[in-house]
């Protein structure tokens, strides 16, 4: 039983599951760290991707697009020079009526019936206009930062756009 393709979990429908002391069995979310680089450093600019349509984006999306952005922008700036934040966490949890394939499958496998389905991971629901990653950088990495998000954007599902803002410190 292989996995499913995002796009399956990528529109909101119903209700959210929340609740994971009710259920047993639900796997880990996939990211499990979300603030990046130097997290006491003190930067005048700071860049975000935001969603431009609502969706649910999986926990593994969201933990390749934090290694994608890290990556990129830890080469580039170096460790010092910036703070990453993502901002969403993936509390919905997704199911899945899980199928039997192959030989004999059609005696194993029940079809519709009863199909709740069982947890096969989590996702994040997001509004449209909402700031997923936040990177917080000097003046001489904006445009690092700039590409380091355009790489995190391509591992979501909902298009996004990048917004520059000057931090004022008083």
């Amino acid at each position: 039983m292989s996995r499913k393709p995002a796009r399956m979990y990528r529109e909101i429908r119903g209700r959210p599951t929340t609740r994971k002391e009710y259920m047993g069995g639900i796997p880990n979310p996939r990211i499990t760290q979300f603030d990046l680089g130097n997290l006491k450093g003190d930067f005048p600019v700071s860049l975000s991707a935001v969603a431009e349509e609502q969706c649910q984006i999986l926990h593994r999306a969201l933990e390749a697009a934090r290694i994608a952005a890290n990556r990129y922008i830890t080469k580039k700036a170096g460790k010092m020079n910036y703070f990453m934040k993502i901002r969403v966490y993936p509390h919905v949890v997704v199911r899945e009526n899980k199928q039997a394939t192959g030989a004999g499958a059609d005696r194993v496998s029940q079809g519709m019936r009863k199909a709740y389905g069982k947890p096969v991971g989590t996702a994040a629901r997001v509004r449209s206009g909402q700031k997923l990653i936040t990177i917080n950088t000097t003046e001489e990495n904006i445009e690092n930062a700039k590409v380091a998000l355009k790489r995190a954007i391509a591992k979501l599902p909902t298009p996004c756009r990048i917004e520059v803002e000057k931090l004022s410190h008083t």
